[in-house]
């Protein structure tokens, strides 16, 4: 048996309505059924991010642990005005070396018709250059006040569909980690006999 992969589910918002924690607490919970995968699930209002950047002034040292031990990241991000959420960006700036060579899903929300597409859009350039390895292709939430009840609860029609959905999304996502932690191990082993 492999080793476990560990995926950090990482919600992308700190709005006091958001309701795409809905989705990433279901992805989340997914990913826990699956053979072979650890979940972390990160809720970026649990963090403190201070000031802009990499530097090590504005780390938090809780979320740099689950970067550098996570092997994969599942973003979970609404749609703000065409793009993502700035709490989503300032989490992403504040680690580089601990994303490179790591492959990331997305999943985008709306409370309309698009689903987050216009979000993960904006958000494929800036994750490719931290050195996450994007995946090619993403989960939709649209209407997710539909989706989703007051508690969280997915309704009974919408299941199938995102469950054969978020299936076949992480059944790439462990296998690209898979991979892509293996040749991190064979980089670093070549890198440290020169």
């Amino acid at each position: 048996m492999d080793e476990p992969i560990t995926i950090a589910v990482l919600a992308g918002t700190t709005r006091e309505q958001r309701r795409s924690v809905y989705a990433a607490r279901w992805i989340a919970d997914f990913g826990r059924k699956q053979a072979g995968v650890e979940v972390i699930f990160v809720d970026p209002k649990d963090f403190n991010f201070p000031g802009d950047g990499n530097d090590p002034e504005g780390k938090d040292p809780r979320y740099s642990e689950i970067t550098a031990n996570a092997d994969a990241f599942f973003i979970v991000t609404p749609e703000y005005n065409h793009s993502f959420p700035g709490s989503l960006k300032r989490m992403l700036d504040s680690e580089l070396a601990n994303y490179n060579h790591k492959p990331v899903a997305f999943a985008g929300c709306s409370d309309g018709n698009w689903g987050g597409t216009r979000a993960i859009e904006s958000l494929v350039p800036a994750v490719r250059e931290t050195g996450l390895v994007v995946l090619s292709w993403d989960m939709y939430f649209p209407w997710i006040q539909k989706i989703f009840d007051e508690s969280g609860n997915m309704s009974s029609e919408s299941v199938d569909r995102y469950t054969n959905s978020a299936q076949k999304l992480y059944n790439e996502l462990t296998w690209m980690a898979r991979l892509f932690k293996a040749g991190r191990r064979q980089l670093a082993a070549a890198t440290a006999t020169l």
